[in-house]
Order: C-alpha cells, then sequence, then structure tokens
C-alpha cells in the first residue's frame, strides 16, 4: 500500500453554525491543496447556488463566502492509506477529533456529510443519538453519478440551517 495520506485542518471559526464533513480529501484535493479542488466534483457549485452567491474559482474567495455564511469544512478521517481517490479503498483509517471539535465550537447547530463513507464513520464517532442533527447528503464526487439536479435538491436541506 502506499504512503499514508492525510486531511486538511478544518476550517471553522467561532461564527460557524453549520459543520460540513466529507471523509477525506482525493487526490487533485491533495495536490492542489483545497477541499474539493476536482474540477467535477459539484461541491462549491452547489454551495454557490444554495448561498445564491457569484460562483467563483478563486479558492480564497470561497472560503470566505462559506464562513460568511457561518458554514465549517473538515473531514472524518485524518489520515489513511488509500490508492486514488476512491473511498472504497480507504485502508487503516485514523479519525478526526470530531466530538472534541464540536465541543470548542459550540455554535454549530448542524452537521451534514458530503457522502455515506463520512456519515458511517461519524456514527461510528459520535454514536447513533448525538445531541445534534446529522443529516446525510449525497456525495458531490463525479464518483457518484446522481444528476446535479438531484443532488442540489438534496443539499437544499441546508438552507433551513442557514442564518
Amino acid at each position: 500500500m502506499q504512503n499514508r495520506i492525510s486531511s486538511f485542518s478544518a476550517i471553522i471559526d467561532d461564527q460557524s453554525e453549520i459543520l460540513i464533513l466529507g471523509s477525506i480529501p482525493g487526490v487533485k484535493s491533495l495536490e492542489m491543496q483545497q477541499y474539493y479542488a476536482h474540477p467535477q466534483n459539484k461541491f462549491w457549485k452547489i454551495i454557490f447556488e444554495l448561498l445564491k452567491e457569484d460562483f467563483t474559482e478563486d479558492y480564497t474567495q470561497r472560503i470566505e463566502t462559506i464562513k460568511k455564511h457561518h458554514i465549517a469544512l473538515w473531514d472524518v478521517i485524518d489520515s489513511c492509506e488509500r490508492k486514488g481517490s476512491l473511498d472504497s479503498e480507504i485502508k487503516n483509517e485514523e479519525a478526526n477529533q470530531i466530538a472534541e471539535l464540536l465541543e470548542n465550537h459550540p455554535n454549530i447547530k448542524v452537521v451534514f456529510c458530503n457522502g455515506g463513507k463520512s456519515y458511517k464513520n461519524l456514527q461510528k464517532l459520535l454514536g447513533k443519538n448525538y445531541r445534534l442533527p446529522v443529516i446525510l447528503l449525497p456525495s458531490t464526487s463525479p464518483l457518484h453519478t446522481v444528476s446535479f439536479e438531484k443532488k442540489i435538491e438534496e443539499w437544499k436541506r441546508i438552507i433551513e440551517f442557514l442564518v
């Protein structure tokens, strides 16, 4: 198996009210050192559409935009071994300290999981009856072949939690 890969630091501040968790960055994201960097990943397009913001390719502006809307990003996996970008290839994973992050950021009122891997891992970490709502959303990855329209329809659940 290849070398271990590691997640990025959480993008979060004291104003954050919504936490979106992925599994762990894919190859392109690791290469670019940006969350959801693969051009076919629909995460940023979906978020900007839901927030009614003008889409940008500029990563710094993307981060500023989600922070403005009190959205935080992180991954459930801190490090693992993986060939390629498939969640199904993840081996020997170590979890991020999600419970600690949530304790340190009491304004978080809901956690959304970007795909099944993050949702399953989070349930193992926090238990099924955690004090905050934990909502599974379809993966924004191009490997999850649901249409953009269907993904955005499901992701609209975020809107009810926006400030």
